[in-house]
C-alpha cells in the first residue's frame, strides 16, 4: 500500500516501480483540486461522490499507469495550475502484481488530510483491500473507456475558433473553422466509437492520425477526416476519408438515420488501415501509404465547421486494438 511519495524513490529498482505503478516526476504548490472518481466498486473509493474537492500536493507522473492497473480516480486537470499528464491524470489506483495486491495513492502530502474523514476512510479500504480483508477487481481496463463523460472536458483541448458546449451530456458544435481534440493521448491501433447527430444539412467530421498541435489545419494536412455531411460530393460526403475516397453508398445508406437522429461511428485504426462502421455496418476500408498521414501514431478530434452547422456528439469510447 502505497501513499504519495511511496512513488517519489526507488528509481533503479524495477520490482519496485511495477510494484508502485508509476514513479513521480514533479508537482505544483499545493493546491485545491478536483478528483473525479472512476471506480466506486473498490472499497477505497466505494464512499465517495463522483467528484470530490480537496487541497493537496498534486504529483505529475513519469509513465500513465492505465495499461496495466485498474484506475480508480483521476484528477480534473483544469481545476487546478500545474498538472503535465494532458488529462488523463490518474491518481489512486491497484492492481494485481506477481501474485499479490497492490494500492497507490497520490493523495496525503499535507498532514491536514489525515485529519479527513473521506482520506481516512480512502486509507482504510486500500488496507482493507491490500491485506484481503475486502475483494476488488483491480485488473486494467482492456474493454471500451469513456474518454466524453457527458459533463466535463478532461483530456480535451480546442484548437482555432469557435468551441464545443457541454449541454445534456452531449458535445454541441458552436461556431468555427476548429477542432476539439483529444489530447490526453497519442494513439496508434485502437477503435473509437461515438454517436452523432446532424440538426439538417451540416458539416463536421471526425479527425485520426494528426500529431500534437493548436492548429486545426494540421489535423487537415497530416491526418484523415472521416466525414459528417449529408449532401456534399462522394469523396466528402458521410463515411468518407474527407478527399481520398468514398464510402459504399448503398451501404451507407441503407443505414444511415436521418437528421434529427442519433448515428454511431466505430472508426477502427490498425497500423495503417482504417475502417468506418457506421450503426454497425461496415462503410469504408481505407489503408494508407503516405508518410506524412500515417496512422499509427497520432490523435483524434472533433471538428465544428462553423456558424451554420450544427452538430452533437455522445457516448465517445476508446479501446486499445492490437496493432494488426
Amino acid at each position: 500500500m502505497g501513499v504519495h511519495a511511496a512513488a517519489d524513490t526507488e528509481y533503479d529498482w524495477e520490482f519496485y516501480g511495477g510494484l508502485v505503478g508509476a514513479y513521480f516526476t514533479s508537482h505544483p504548490q499545493i493546491q485545491p483540486a478536483t478528483v473525479r472518481v472512476e471506480n466506486h466498486d473498490h472499497p477505497a473509493t466505494a464512499h465517495l461522490d463522483e467528484t470530490w474537492d480537496r487541497t493537496d500536493e498534486w504529483y505529475n507522473y513519469r509513465t500513465n499507469p492505465r495499461d496495466k492497473a485498474q484506475v480508480l480516480a483521476t484528477l480534473d486537470e483544469s481545476s487546478y495550475t500545474g498538472g503535465t499528464m494532458k488529462g488523463d491524470h490518474p491518481i489512486s489506483w491497484c492492481q494485481t502484481y506477481q501474485g499479490g495486491r497492490s494500492f497507490y495513492t497520490g493523495l496525503g502530502h499535507t498532514k491536514e488530510s489525515y485529519a479527513e474523514p473521506d482520506f481516512r476512510k480512502h486509507l482504510l479500504g486500500a488496507m482493507r483491500y491490500t491485506t484481503g480483508q475486502a475483494t476488488a477487481d483491480c485488473k486494467p481496463d482492456t474493454g471500451y473507456r469513456t474518454i466524453f463523460n457527458g459533463k466535463t472536458l478532461d483530456g480535451w483541448k480546442q484548437a482555432g475558433p469557435g468551441t464545443f458546449d457541454v449541454v445534456d451530456g452531449e458535445l454541441r458544435t458552436e461556431g468555427g473553422m476548429g477542432m476539439l481534440w483529444y489530447q490526453a493521448e497519442e494513439l496508434e491501433s485502437y477503435s473509437l466509437k461515438l454517436d452523432w447527430k446532424m440538426a439538417g444539412d451540416d458539416n463536421s467530421g471526425i479527425f485520426v492520425g494528426f500529431p500534437a498541435s493548436d492548429d486545426p489545419w494540421s489535423a487537415v494536412n497530416n491526418g484523415y477526416e472521416i466525414q459528417i455531411d449529408a449532401t456534399d460530393a462522394a469523396d466528402r460526403t458521410t463515411g468518407a476519408v474527407y478527399g481520398f475516397t468514398s464510402a459504399d453508398l448503398a451501404a451507407r445508406d441503407r443505414v444511415l438515420k436521418a437528421p434529427g437522429e442519433w448515428n454511431s461511428y466505430e472508426i477502427r485504426v490498425q497500423g495503417e488501415r482504417l475502417r468506418v462502421f457506421l450503426n454497425g455496418v461496415k462503410i469504408n476500408d481505407f489503408t494508407n501509404t503516405d508518410p506524412v498521414r500515417s496512422l499509427r501514431n497520432g490523435h483524434i478530434g472533433l471538428q465544428n465547421h462553423g456558424a451554420q452547422d450544427q452538430v452533437s456528439f455522445r457516448d465517445i469510447k476508446l479501446k486499445q486494438l492490437p496493432s494488426t
